[in-house]
């Protein structure tokens, strides 16, 4: 089902003010990207995965948050 831009801007509107005082980003960020989707009526799971392996620059391994092959990376540098 397509969603209109009213129902994106009104359900963008209800994260926003759900998530406007998270503050434990270690602990929340699976269930904050699932909703950030949920958004755009798309199922995270059909698109991204979570934690993927990834080689840094430095050749050690580490870890993408979000990764949605193609197209998007989220990640947080520590």
């Amino acid at each position: 089902m397509r969603l209109s831009w009213n129902e994106i801007r009104a359900r963008a509107a209800l994260f926003a003010t759900e998530w406007q005082n998270a503050a434990y980003e270690k602990g929340e960020s699976q269930t904050f990207y699932n909703e950030f989707f949920q958004i755009f009526g798309i199922l995270r799971r059909r698109v991204a995965s979570f934690e993927e392996p990834v080689k840094k620059l430095d050749q050690k391994y580490g870890f993408i948050d979000l990764f949605w092959k193609g197209l998007l990376v989220f990640t947080v540098l520590q």
